[in-house]
């Protein structure tokens, strides 16, 4: 018997900004650019363009193409939202695995 599918949405589940940090930190700990720029495309959404988009001067368009499967934000487009976002990019020093 097939199970149903369902679709989940993480944005849903980013309603706080301990949530948000605790998911950009797991993005950011991939190393990997295009992971981090679409997680941070979930976050956009779960906060809402058109408000990230008043807060940061830059337009929704530009913010969807951003944060889209073949977007590549920019580091200035990537500090403006996460500072929207209330959210600060950390530095620590690499560990090897």
């Amino acid at each position: 018997m097939n199970e149903p599918i369902y679709d989940y949405d993480p944005a849903a589940a980013l309603d706080s900004q301990e949530a948000i940090a605790a998911f950009m930190a797991d993005a950011l700990e991939t190393g990997d650019a295009a992971y981090i720029a679409k997680a941070l495309g979930v976050v956009a959404r779960a906060r809402g363009m058109t408000e990230l988009s008043r807060e940061t001067g830059l337009s929704r368009e530009q913010l969807y193409r951003s944060f889209s499967e073949q977007g590549n934000p920019t580091l200035k487009t990537m500090l403006a939202v996460m500072r929207a976002l209330g959210v600060d990019m950390t530095a620590r020093p690499h560990e090897e695995a």
